[in-house]
């Protein structure tokens, strides 16, 4: 009959669950980082306003729309201000690589100017706009479209910005309570 030393099992089992643990291969970082899905809440909602009346100045479904006036409306309801006009928006909001653009976010036109229409991305191309009052309404439109895609000149994301200061003082002092 064999000796047998339980020992020598109990050890040589330790060795190889310690040895899975001595692995140098760390996996990348970016592997386990998901990209941020864009703002599909804003996406969503925009897709629903197609068919609302095209209105000069409109920012309400009882008036109706003009496109600042749309993303404005679309923001304003998941509680974010933004700037009423193109321009305003065009100027105060981060600029986005146009490939890195996402659902949600503002793609800006050269229509008669720089920044003079801006619809709001909903992916593959697409994205919601209230043109004109010659189209009368909100509608979907692609970037795929000539039209569009020749008088693309950029993309804004709209981003919840904290202010520095905790206090409403007018004055702009400091205030510690």
């Amino acid at each position: 009959m064999p000796f047998y030393r339980p020992s020598f099992h109990v050890s040589l089992l330790l060795i190889l669950l310690l040895s899975g643990c001595a692995s140098t291969e760390k996996p990348a970082l970016t592997n386990n980082i998901r990209p941020d899905p864009g703002n599909n809440r804003a996406a969503q909602e925009a897709l629903q306003l197609q068919g609302q009346p095209y209105v000069y100045g409109g920012q309400s479904l009882e008036e109706g729309f003009d496109c600042s006036g749309l993303v404005v409306y679309v923001y304003k309801r998941q509680g974010l201000r933004l700037p009423r006009t193109t321009q305003s928006l065009a100027r105060q909001l981060p600029p986005i690589q146009p490939e890195q653009r996402q659902p949600g976010d503002l793609l800006f036109f050269h229509t008669d100017k720089p920044f003079s229409h801006v619809g709001i991305y909903v992916g593959d191309d697409n994205f919601v706009h209230a043109p004109s009052s010659r189209t009368g309404r909100v509608m979907l439109s692609s970037l795929r479209q000539t039209y569009w895609r020749e008088r693309f000149i950029g993309v804004r994301r709209p981003v919840r910005i904290q202010a520095l200061s905790m206090n409403d003082n007018a004055l702009g002092t400091c205030g510690f309570n």
